[in-house]
């Protein structure tokens, strides 16, 4: 994370991906290892105490670490030989039967599960903040805008429903990989425990218990399918914390002015400015997200039974997309809490075409009788026209009279099931919360 972090992510986001973090991941992975040992009497009991007691990252220096972890590549090999030191005449004891991936993949592991837990969260309350602005403008009439034009007549609340629908899908997505698809690793040198004898599968299974992981089938040094899981979850987050700051930001330009954050940001310099901040930090956050998770999702097969390089670009891409995925959900809750909606103006602006925004409804009105090429080409040509009312009254291939057609030029009352819809996003997401 570089100095300018806390703009993007939140404090507790950040502590959970730090390096003391990943330290104390790798630290309580050795503790359940000596415990396991101890547990089968492969290592003395008094010796596992030691380790435990020994396996706490205030002890170690992590910048130390990292630096001697630059000769041999990994974090862990320069811990293990700390670790020793630190523990005595049950040196011996420390890293039985496992090797560096071991210890830094099931660190992944106990980082993710804390960070997930936190970008639940923030998931959380972005959800809340959009049912809410769905319940209260689910009739709320507004432009639906398609390729950024104004298209046809819908509801801020079915828009906000939108994001919902989005937000609950990625919580769930998220929730169950914290919960169900987060292994503990333990193979040993190439994944055949050989080390441990005929005890292997018995350590694994308490190791894994140890740490509240699941058991593996297999230890998954070269198929990495968690970490792409954990991908896969975050970007979804993403991508549902951007779709709500990409749409505040563009509703609340000042040509547009349907909505503005509560607290928007000031200019260095134009004094006039507000700036849909939350909403631009959501999408700035989304983006950084989705590109760490992009190296998790790249290359899940690594070569043979343990990989070159891949296993390597995964630790900061990890931390990256649970810091910043955590942070895309945060900073678009903050860009829609408290969210200012004038309706006025949303009204405003679906009027501002003079009734081109239902020239659909004209068409489908004037299907019976001129068909539906005829009646698209009658409304178009009337599209084109100053004033798309005149036009069309003066076109006597048009049989509607005056009122009917100020009856169909009614925006709000093309609503399709606009509202019926908002309904069942919100269903979905009370579903979802109980």
């Amino acid at each position: 994370m570089t100095p300018f972090s806390a703009i993007f992510v939140p404090q507790e986001l950040r502590e959970a991906v730090s390096d003391p973090a990943w330290l104390q991941g790798m630290l309580d992975a050795e503790r359940a290892l000596a415990n396991a040992g101890a547990a089968l009497d492969l290592i003395p009991a008094d010796a596992a105490v030691r380790i435990a007691g020994a396996c706490r990252a205030e002890l170690f220096d992590a910048a130390a670490i990292a630096d001697a972890g630059r000769e041999v590549g990994n974090p862990a090999e320069p811990l293990v030989r700390e670790l020793r030191k630190a523990v005595g005449d049950a040196a011996d004891y420390v890293h039985l039967g496992a090797t560096s991936q071991d210890i830094v993949d099931t660190a992944a592991m106990l980082v993710s599960r804390r960070a997930l837990e936190l970008v639940v969260r923030q998931l959380d309350r972005l959800g809340a903040e959009c049912a809410a602005l769905a319940r209260a403008h689910r009739s709320t009439p507004m432009a639906a805008r398609t390729l950024l034009q104004q298209a046809v007549p819908t509801t801020f609340g079915l828009k906000a429903a939108g994001w919902l629908v989005a937000v609950v899908e990625a919580r769930t997505r998220v929730e169950a990989v914290r919960e169900e698809r987060l292994a503990a690793q333990l193979g040993g040198a190439a994944g055949t425990l050989a080390a441990l004898g005929d005890r292997g599968l018995e350590i694994v299974r308490l190791y894994a218990e140890e740490l509240t992981l699941a058991e593996p089938v297999l230890p998954w040094h070269a198929s990495r399918r968690p970490v792409a899981e954990i991908g896969a979850a975050l970007t979804a987050a993403a991508d549902a914390a951007e779709k709500v700051g990409g749409d505040i930001a563009l509703l609340a330009q000042t040509e547009v002015a349907e909505v503005a954050e509560a607290d928007g940001g000031r200019s260095s310099t134009m004094p006039q400015k507000q700036n849909p901040v939350g909403s631009a930090l959501a999408v700035a956050n989304a983006r950084l997200a989705k590109a760490h998770a992009g190296i998790l999702l790249g290359s899940p097969a690594h070569e043979h039974e343990r990989g070159v390089g891949g296993w390597h670009a995964e630790w900061e891409a990890l931390a990256g997309a649970l810091a910043f995925g955590g942070g895309a959900a945060a900073r678009a809750a903050d860009a829609a809490t408290g969210l200012k909606v004038d309706t006025e103006r949303m009204r405003t602006n679906l009027d501002a075409s003079g009734g081109l925004v239902v020239a659909e409804r004209i068409s489908f009105a004037l299907t019976p009788r001129l068909g539906r090429v005829g009646a698209h080409e009658v409304v178009a040509e009337a599209a084109r026209a100053a004033s798309f009312r005149d036009a069309l009254l003066a076109d006597e291939r048009v049989d509607l009279a005056p009122e009917e057609l100020d009856e169909l030029l009614d925006a709000p009352g093309y609503l399709g099931t606009a509202e019926a819809l908002v309904d069942r996003a919100l269903a979905r997401y009370e579903a979802a919360h109980t």
